[in-house]
């Protein structure tokens, strides 16, 4: 969140741009939930703690995705929010990790309890909301990169 537009205007590269590309990856991602080809088997394999499965990944490309940096780097840009709202921000990003820490030390009980059918069923859900959201930010980047104005 600090260091992001600094970056960006190192590499001399337009927040716009960066919306467009991490709106299309979380599209991608999105899509990879919605029809179910992830690669769980996978990242399972690479986990010694068993009660780290059924965290590791839901964790990894959620939290850590490129939808999740632009979104901190949008919400946290210096031009348009000033420091209370920057810090209102940061404490809202803090709570929601803290939730979903705490939603991944119970995700085994609540997996025993939905099952493999609710699992899926929330993951496509989930992924056809997420889709909406990167189609969202591929719109407002592309709007923002060409200075078009809202309707």
């Amino acid at each position: 969140m600090i260091l992001g537009k600094i970056i960006l205007n190192t590499i001399n590269l337009k927040l716009s741009t960066l919306q467009i590309a991490g709106g299309i990856v979380l599209f991608l991602f999105a899509l990879t939930m919605i029809f179910g080809e992830t690669k769980a088997e996978e990242e399972i394999s690479h986990v010694d703690e068993a009660d780290d499965k059924a965290a590791f990944p839901l964790a990894m490309p959620s939290l850590a995705s490129p939808g999740a940096i632009l979104a901190a780097i949008l919400l946290t840009e210096n031009n348009k929010y000033s420091i209370a709202e920057q810090t209102l921000t940061t404490v809202a990003m803090l709570i929601v990790l803290t939730m979903a820490w705490l939603l991944m030390r119970i995700s085994s009980k609540v997996f025993n309890i939905i099952g493999n059918g609710g699992a899926a069923i929330i993951s496509r859900v989930m992924g056809l909301i997420l889709s909406a959201v990167a189609v969202s930010n591929i719109l407002e980047g592309i709007k923002s990169y060409f200075n078009l104005l809202t309707m």
